[in-house]
């Protein structure tokens, strides 16, 4: 504890690897935004936001330069880490611009299982205490980001700047993928065709329609679970009909397993195992991704963290 305010005798200069990760994504969608100004919905805010995410940025640097310490290193994080339930919406805004990609995922998934497992996972398994198990393991999502991150910041803290690095840099590369690839998931597709052509195997293209409509099936379950509001509660403060190819919820959980594993302190890797297994789970039964999604959420976890771990050691070293 005594460490936390301890001025650091050869403090960072410059914007830490989680910071130039959380820069670079602004440039990259600022320079999509002036390409496409014209036909976004709402360029103005997503400017100002931009704007205020930059000015956030180096006033927190501004202040670690004057008390360089790990405390005020952790806030810097702790904020571009809260700075993504901002960001997460914004690929709404870009992705709405393009046709939207369901029915291709949906009628790959009849093709590969001979039906739809988001649509049948919930009703072969209807019981109240599995329906809460699935939205406790969906609910952990953040905790357990919480819980790595301060594991290294307290324990390895001289790999937390790489931990941080590619746990932020993982969610930026997801947005990318989900700003150019429109799948807005079961729970808004099977909404906007209907179920009954869902369950017939019939895919429809619902083009530009999610541009307008957010309408999202009901989240199945046990509705009178405390487990169950926290999922509905997190679904209607920010949800979007957007990132569902491939499931972040996967990758980053699958990431963070991986940085559990490599911090060699295999309590908490097996203590939050079970949590991540729920998760994975979770995610096709309470509508909220295809089966495909997780799959491709695991294999892109894997590329992800090979490109931004030996990506950091190479380019950026200790900080």
């Amino acid at each position: 504890m005594n460490n936390l305010f301890k001025i650091e005798k050869k403090p960072k200069k410059g914007l830490l690897a989680a910071e130039w990760a959380a820069m670079a994504y602004l440039v990259i969608t600022l320079l999509l935004m002036f390409f496409t100004y014209t036909k976004l919905t709402n360029p103005e805010s997503m400017l100002w936001g931009r704007v205020r995410i930059f000015a956030i940025t180096i006033a927190l640097w501004g202040v670690y330069r004057m008390i360089p310490c790990r405390m005020t290193r952790l806030c810097r994080i702790i904020v571009q880490m809260a700075l993504l339930s901002w960001w997460y919406p914004d690929t709404y805004e870009f992705n709405r611009m393009f046709p939207n990609l369901d029915h291709l995922f949906a009628a790959y998934e009849q093709y590969l299982f001979g039906c739809q497992p988001a649509l049948l996972f919930s009703q072969v398994f209807s019981n109240g205490v599995f329906s809460e198990l699935m939205c406790l393991g969906y609910a952990s999502y953040y905790p357990l980001i919480a819980v790595v991150t301060m594991f290294y910041f307290v324990r390895r803290y001289n790999q937390f700047a790489r931990a941080s690095f590619i746990i932020l840099g993982s969610f930026f590369i997801y947005y990318i993928i989900y700003i150019i690839l429109p799948v807005a998931g079961p729970q808004y597709y099977y909404n906007a065709v209907g179920l009954d052509q869902i369950a017939h195997g019939v895919f429809p293209d619902v083009g530009s329609f999610f541009a307008a409509n957010q309408e999202a099936l009901a989240t199945p379950g046990y509705t009178d679970g405390m487990f169950y509001q926290m999922v509905v509660d997190a679904h209607n403060a920010g949800e979007r009909p957007t990132a569902a190819f491939p499931s972040s919820h996967v990758g980053v959980t699958t990431i963070l397993m991986i940085l559990a594993w490599d911090s060699r302190n295999r309590r908490m890797f097996y203590c939050i195992l079970p949590l991540y297994i729920l998760l994975c789970l979770s995610t096709v039964y309470i509508y909220a991704h295809y089966a495909i999604d997780v799959f491709a959420g695991w294999v892109s976890a894997v590329a992800i963290y090979a490109l931004l771990y030996f990506g950091y050691n190479k380019f950026v070293g200790k900080e």
